[in-house]
């Protein structure tokens, strides 16, 4: 395994541990999010660049279309929730409260 793609997955792990140990606010959990689909993204480019694959070459682009997509959907639920209770704090939530 060359340098490189122990890099990405040491951010892909990073990220993911940041997501389960970080999770008191919103925002935090958003940028996690993020980071992931980031270092998945490199790590399918990467891939299909060092495979030579020529049927996976639209994997990546699926990729940040749904990145793009949670990106907007997640500021749209921060906006919609610190509008609401005034913090972005995950523990205040309560999804059985209408």
């Amino acid at each position: 395994m060359s340098l490189t793609y122990m890099n990405i997955m040491m951010a892909f792990i990073t990220s993911l541990l940041g997501l389960l140990m970080y999770r008191s606010h919103l925002m935090s959990s958003l940028l996690c999010l993020e980071g992931l689909m980031l270092s998945l993204f490199v790590l399918v480019s990467l891939m299909i660049l060092t495979t030579n694959s020529t049927l996976t070459n639209m994997l990546p682009i699926i990729l940040l279309v749904f990145a793009a997509c949670e990106a907007a959907l997640g500021l749209s639920l921060l906006v919609a929730v610190s509008n609401t209770y005034g913090v972005d704090h995950v523990q205040n939530l309560n999804i059985l409260k209408c």
